[in-house]
């Protein structure tokens, strides 16, 4: 694509905006288009003719459908169809052609594919008609009837029936284990074992699931769709109904907000598809807030850590199982115990991790899946040890600081884990906490002060850049890649405008539309060092291109000239400290008799040079709560996150990426928990009313700290490493650390709700399963 895509929208920064360079603070290019309404999501493009679709969602966990009724619903005013599976159009009959670039080893779930119920909630029909509100109407009269078959949805009780996960998603790798940690942890002098348990919780972006497919005459779709990558949403769909690529196309010009949950198609993408290929119209299909909650969740877990030290404090075992659930269908997986072979020094290191199939949707990956349970449940384990031992929770990390990677004794690529706890605990005023629980009081409430480490992978995936300079001076850079909130509109434009030497609005840099360069799926904070990095790259192809059309040009300034004594600035290009040769890169152009010229970079990691190599980014999180213990309210009164992540591009869309991040972290303390009714194995807390999240009233202080790093085994390019995920790692773990402080109670579930204060944890098993 070597030019804008209209229909895009790509937002531009505002005039005067200027230069930039890396660390700058600067505001999101979409801002205007988002707060003045111009920005359009997928549930908001419109078409001529245009239908709507609802869908009707079963009612129970397992068994199959006997009857549906729908002459109520075709009759009801302005109904065009209702499609179920008795009518749907023709799908494809095997499992790979519904396996998308993400997907778990197992078979995927296929809406409408048959009269089988997987799990409550599930779509059984999809009603269409020419108003949203008829469709909503005509829903309601669809009645389906069922032939009910036992199900299970109990973790806490089928922890027994656990097994290890076949076969295993790309990008997964299985914990492994070092030395004789069960030995050492019996031989050991101090020791503690704990158990953790963990609700499911739901993806709540504000954004809900939508999809607009438009249909043009010769049967072409453009679809908008809310995912976070055009592209394996694309391959979805054409896999999955048998189509030409080149009869679908994808866009997601703007997102809502995801977290993991659009990492996968949703079923309204097949359901939309479904309607239009049977009825030849565009069609519209929006889910319910309630409906969020019927398809991938971050998955209830249940964990052991048994840490052993000696009085000193030097670790002589780690332990570390965990057991969670997945679907009938697929073996979801993800990284939960593998963070304590990672973190702390230590030659015994035991590693287990399991899964419990239930009926229930498959899971999918929530802002850093698994690290968000799995460090949390190491980082309370270690505050034990620490009282255990009477050491200060921060010198016990620092006892047990890891050099070197203990499973592998690999280096890491950058580790600025010591700076984070420096610059961290100088900030918050560590060294004035007492280390005795209820030891601090300001009214009627307790003070207590926690701390956790986070860590996270620092990934590099393959993406393809194409870079157009006009004869204008536009600079339009374009790529695949999705922006789901998090600035990547920003950080692409910024990337490319300081390569160039070009003011930030004369860059513009496109995205969301499956038809564009290759790009990953945006994910596992990789966005910027994978695709920022093909962005330079292009660019710097581009510069080797311009310098050679300058040096062609008649009386060239340049001609016995080395490229690498010319800089790019201001539009420019000149001999460096000599601004009398500067060349306007218009005249270039011009010279040159052409009116654009683009350059392509395929961006791939230094494979052989970075399996050498533990990459991870590293965080220290340290808070403050206040505890009304006569009414069991916490509140999260500070909190300062201390970030390693590399060379930052972007200080103020970083920020707000970790604070953001944090405030998910009080959230998944305090809040979040989607409870089931293990009799009809249904979410009965399925809306915001009775989902708690965190509101602005639970927020207060929170200061984001970046040490300084440099990674370019990481990010050859930049130096730099991804944030997304970071600043949620350990928050949860510094909450229920400082809520010990306050109170002297350990409570190892989280929520951590008024009634645990009161009242003490749930029950957690104490068998082992493992």
């Amino acid at each position: 694509m070597t030019d804008l895509i209209p229909e895009l929208r790509t937002p531009v920064a505002p005039e005067g905006t200027g230069r930039v360079h890396s660390g700058m603070a600067v505001s999101r290019v979409d801002g205007r288009a988002k707060v003045t309404g111009a920005a359009k999501y997928a549930a908001e493009e419109s078409a001529p003719n245009l239908v709507y679709g609802v869908v009707v969602s079963g009612t129970i966990a397992k068994g199959r459908i006997t009857g549906i009724e729908t002459v109520d619903a075709l009759t009801a005013h302005g109904v065009v169809a209702v499609i179920t599976h008795l009518n749907r159009p023709k799908i494809r009959a095997y499992d790979i052609a519904f396996k998308d670039m993400t997907a778990p080893g197992g078979s995927p779930f296929r809406p409408l594919a048959s009269d089988k119920i997987f799990y409550s909630g599930q779509p059984v029909a999809l009603v269409v008609a020419s108003s949203f509100e008829a469709a909503r109407h005509a829903a309601q009269l669809v009645k389906v009837s069922y032939e009910e078959d036992k199900h299970e949805t109990d973790l806490l009780a089928t922890l027994d029936q656990a097994y290890e996960p076949r076969p295993m998603k790309a990008g997964f790798t299985p914990p492994s284990s070092t030395g004789d940690a069960d030995k050492a942890f019996e031989a050991a002098p101090v020791k503690v074992e704990s158990q953790f348990y963990h609700g499911v919780e739901h993806h709540n972006p504000m954004e809900m699931f939508a999809t607009t497919v438009i249909r043009a005459d010769d049967g072409h779709m453009t679809i908008y769709d809310k995912t976070q990558s055009s592209q394996n949403n694309r391959w979805y769909v054409s896999r999955a109904f048998g189509l030409s690529k080149n009869k679908v196309t994808v866009r997601n010009p703007y997102v809502g907000g995801a977290f993991g949950s659009g990492l996968r198609p949703q079923y309204q993408l097949t359901l939309a598809v479904m309607a239009a290929l049977q009825l030849k119209c565009s069609v519209r299909v929006v889910l319910t807030r309630q409906q969020m909650f019927s398809f991938g969740h971050r998955p209830e877990t249940w964990q052991k850590v048994r840490l052993a030290a000696n009085p000193d404090g030097k670790l002589q075992a780690i332990t570390h199982d965990a057991i969670h659930e997945t679907s009938r269908l697929e073996d979801y997986v993800e990284v939960v115990v593998n963070w304590s072979g990672q973190l702390y020094a230590c030659d015994n290191i035991k590693l287990g991790y399991k899964v419990v199939a239930h009926d229930r949707h498959s899971p999918i990956d929530m802002r850093a899946p698994g690290a968000a349970h799995g460090v949390h449940a190491l980082e309370v384990a270690m505050d034990e040890l620490a009282y255990k031992l009477k050491i200060d929770p921060l010198e016990l990390r620092r006892i047990n600081y890891a050099e070197r990677n203990p499973l592998d004794d690999k280096p890491y690529s950058t580790k600025e884990l010591s700076q984070c706890y420096d610059k961290g605990a100088q900030r918050f005023g560590w060294a004035d906490r007492p280390i005795e629980p209820r030891s601090m009081r300001d009214g009627d409430e307790l003070v207590g002060w926690g701390m956790a480490t986070g860590i996270w992978d620092s990934l590099v995936m393959v993406a393809r850049v194409s870079a157009v300079l006009h004869a204008d001076g536009r600079l339009v850079v374009s790529s695949a890649a999705t922006d789901i909130g998090t600035g990547t509109y920003t950080v692409m434009a910024m990337i490319a405008a300081e390569a160039m030497g070009m003011p930030l609005e004369q860059v513009t840099f496109q995205l969301g539309d499956s038809t564009l360069p290759m790009a990953p799926i945006e994910g596992g904070s990789s966005h910027v060092t994978t695709v920022g990095g093909g962005v330079h790259g292009a660019c710097e192809k581009l510069q080797k291109r311009l310098f050679k059309l300058a040096q062609d040009m008649p009386d060239s300034r340049m001609k016995g000239v080395r490229q690498k004594d010319v800089v790019f600035q201001d539009g420019t290009m000149m001999l460096r400290n000599r601004p009398e040769t500067a060349l306007r890169l218009g005249e270039v152009l011009a010279s040159s008799g052409i009116d654009r010229v683009e350059e392509k970079y395929l961006m791939t990691p230094q494979m052989l040079k970075q399996r050498k190599f533990t990459r991870a980014v590293h965080s220290a999180v340290f808070c403050e709560v206040r505890v009304n213990e006569k009414l069991g309210m916490v509140r999260v009164t500070r909190v300062v996150s201390a970030v390693a992540a590399g060379r930052i591009i972007n200080a103020k869309t970083a920020a707000s990426q970790v604070s953001g991040a944090v405030v998910w972290g009080i959230s998944q303390a305090l809040h979040e928990e989607s409870f089931t009714d293990h009799r009809f194995g249904r979410f009965m807390n399925h809306n915001f009313a009775e989902y708690h999240v965190a509101t602005n009233a639970d927020i207060h202080d929170i200061e984001v700290i970046f040490a300084e790093e440099d990674d370019r085994i990481v990010s050859k390019q930049l130096g730099a490493k991804g944030v997304g995920e970071i600043g949620i790692v350990g928050v949860s773990a510094a909450i229920s650390n400082a809520i010990f402080h306050a109170t002297g109670k350990r409570l190892r579930s989280t929520p951590i709700t008024p009634d645990k204060i009161l009242l003490g944890d749930r029950e957690i098993p104490v068998q082992d399963p493992t």
